[in-house]
Parts: C-alpha cells; sequence; structure tokens
C-alpha cells in the first residue's frame, strides 16, 4: 500500500509545494492536497475514457457492463491525498489520525476496484462464449467455471483487504504476533469450526470443476425437478416448475445421487400414456401421431412413435414415445400430444374412451 507513497508521486507532490511557496503557510497544505485531488479526477476521466472505448470493441460483451469510474476515482483521490498530507503539513497527532484513516480508505477502494475488475474480466470472458450458439452448453459450463472462480477470488480479496486493515493498528500487529505462537491450536479449534462450511466451499468448486450439474442444468432433487439457477461457494439455487426457489447445499450434489436430465446435451425423451377401450383405432391413432408431431417445433424429429405397451382388464395401455430439444418443449410436446388425441377421440371414436368409474359406484 506504501508504494503510492513514493517514488514519482512524491517527486511530483514536493514540486507542487516548492512551486506554491509563494502562497501563505496556511492554505499552501490544502492547496497541495486540491492539486492531488484534481489530478485523481483528471487520471480517472482519461483512463475511463480509454477503458470504455477498449471494451466497446469486444463483441458479445452486455452494453451495460463498463468499469465504473468511482472505485478507480476512490483509490486515486486517497493515494494522492495520503501522500499530500504527508508531504504538505508538518508531522502532529491530527496528521497520524488522518494518514491513518486515508490508509483504511485507500486499502477499502483498493479491494473494490479490484472486485469491480475481476467482475468486467467475467464478462470478457463470457463474451468469447456468448457466440457459439451450436455449443450452448460450453457456454453455461464456462459461466459456472467462471462464476464460481469470481466469488473465490472476492472473498480472498475481501478477506486480505481486512487483515490489511487490521494489521495497520499497531495493538492488533502486536496480538497478531502472540497468535502466531499458538498457530497450531488455533487451526484445529477453526478447523472443528467451520467443519462444515469449508466442506460447502470444496463441494461448491468440486461440482463447477467435475462439471457435474451446470447453471440451466435440468435435474431432479428430492423428487422436484427444476434449472440450475446459481451456484454459489456453499450452495445450490434450484429454481422449481412453479417458480419455487429450492436452496440445497452444495454437499448435497457431491453425496446425494441425483438426476442430471441436461448432462451431456439438453436433448431428452418421454413417453405419454393413455388408457383406451380394447376397440379403440390404434392405427389412426399411430397416423394422428405423426401428423401432430410433425406439426410442430416442439419436437426435434428423433423420437416418435405408439405402442399398445400392455392390455390387462378390458384397458390397452397406449405409450406414445417423443423427444424435444429440452426438458421444457418436451413438457409441452407432452400435453400437446395428449390433449390433441383426447379431443379427437371424444369426438369421433368416444367409445374408445373408457368411462369413469365413480368412487364408492357399482361397476356397470
Amino acid at each position: 500500500m506504501q508504494i503510492f507513497a513514493t517514488g514519482k508521486l512524491d517527486d511530483a507532490l514536493n514540486e507542487a509545494v516548492q512551486n506554491t511557496n509563494a502562497l501563505p503557510d496556511a492554505i499552501r497544505p490544502w492547496v497541495v492536497v486540491a492539486i492531488g485531488l484534481l489530478s485523481a479526477i483528471v487520471i480517472t476521466v482519461v483512463l475511463s475514457f480509454i477503458l470504455k472505448r477498449l471494451l466497446r470493441r469486444i463483441q458479445g460483451l452486455p452494453p451495460e457492463r463498463t468499469l465504473r469510474r468511482a472505485p478507480l476515482l476512490f483509490t486515486l483521490a486517497f493515494a494522492f491525498t495520503k501522500v499530500a498530507v504527508g508531504v504538505g503539513f508538518a508531522p502532529s497527532q491530527w496528521v497520524t489520525i488522518w494518514q491513518f484513516l486515508l490508509l483504511l480508505g485507500l486499502i477499502s477502494s483498493i479491494a473494490w476496484l479490484l472486485i469491480v475488475v475481476i467482475g468486467v474480466f467475467e464478462d470478457i470472458v463470457l463474451a468469447r462464449y456468448r457466440g457459439d450458439d451450436g455449443n450452448p452448453r460450453r457456454l453455461a459450463k464456462i459461466q459456472t467455471q467462471v462464476g464460481l472462480l469470481r466469488r473465490v477470488v472476492t472473498a480472498l480479496i475481501i478477506t486480505l483487504a481486512l487483515a490489511g486493515a487490521l494489521l495497520t493498528i499497531p495493538e492488533v500487529r502486536a496480538l497478531g504476533a502472540g497468535l502466531l505462537a499458538s498457530a497450531g491450536l488455533i487451526s484445529v479449534v477453526a478447523a472443528l469450526a467451520v467443519q462444515s462450511s469449508l466442506a460447502n466451499v470444496f463441494a461448491g468448486l468440486q461440482i463447477a470443476f467435475t462439471d457435474a450439474i451446470r447453471v440451466n442444468d435440468t435435474v431432479v432433487v428430492e423428487t422436484q425437478r427444476g434449472t440450475i439457477e446459481e451456484i454459489t461457494l456453499t450452495y445450490v439455487v434450484v429454481l422449481l416448475l412453479d417458480g419455487r426457489r429450492m436452496i440445497i447445499p452444495s454437499t448435497h450434489f457431491t453425496t446425494t445421487p441425483f438426476e442430471n436430465w441436461s448432462r451431456r446435451s439438453t436433448e431428452i425423451s418421454g413417453f405419454v400414456l393413455l388408457d383406451l377401450n380394447w376397440n379403440a383405432p390404434i392405427e389412426h391413432l399411430r397416423t394422428r401421431t405423426q401428423q401432430l408431431l410433425a406439426s410442430t417445433d416442439l419436437w426435434d424429429g428423433r423420437i416418435g412413435d405408439l405402442n399398445v405397451t400392455d392390455a390387462i382388464g378390458g384397458i390397452l395401455k397406449v405409450t406414445i414415445g417423443v423427444s424435444a430439444r429440452n426438458p421444457g418443449d418436451l413438457y409441452d410436446l407432452r400435453n400437446y400430444v395428449r390433449e390433441h388425441l383426447i379431443a379427437e377421440l371424444g369426438k369421433d371414436y368416444p367409445d374408445a374412451l373408457p368411462k369413469p368409474v365413480m368412487p364408492g359406484a357399482a361397476p356397470a
């Protein structure tokens, strides 16, 4: 952190102090501080303009994503002000206090700037894969891994910033030296205290880099089907069909079996089941099924057949196999085929549909 207080920055501000010798002693230090703040503003505007021009050239980058000026401005402002106070003001107790507060602000603003830069870098990496329409699974994989890495690095930056801020306090620094002597005991106690949290963190990393699940995967967890909406360091958010969100610890996906319907690809197949009477027009239904599938974009053309899979108790078990590009289309396709076939049977072949039996009623 002290690198900002040395080198060219010190030389520039010393030169500014010499150039203000004609000013009264009471206002000369404040002029130096003002020069430092003005320099921070000018450098921020110039760098922001250059970076925005560079980011606009990247294909696939969200238009709203830009490197915000605030963290850069605060970083430069704290750095220039800290050096300006040290150069322009005579040593005193209040100068020491201001230097301490400015150092804390500088550490915080640098951490903020690094977090923003990491977010921009994440978007730049994802922008390279957003244009690959032929391989959306690759984008989901990269999005999962890069997003999780961003969270890990962000947590590391915040931790280091807090540690750096605490180490600027002499009392805390002295205490830290004493604690290092018993580091073995502390590490054991800490490991026991955060064992479950660390297990979830490592499970989250394992999920991301073993490619077990990705963002937008369709999964069945605890008999509930949904879509992976978010993968964090410690938990996974599953968006269920009815709009609810199930929050599941990351360790669940590394220790408990679950279904991933889009592990290798999003293509999926399913069945439409019908119970019909013995006089049902099977060949007509087979022809109509082919016509219905050909008439909708929900069908991907892979599977589309109708078979009588059982005949027990005067009821035919008719199974229609269909396939679609993703689970959402499959759900709509099954409903589409089922609704049209039942409607046509009720209109043209009502005797083919079994009569519903009311609870408690005697069979006819």
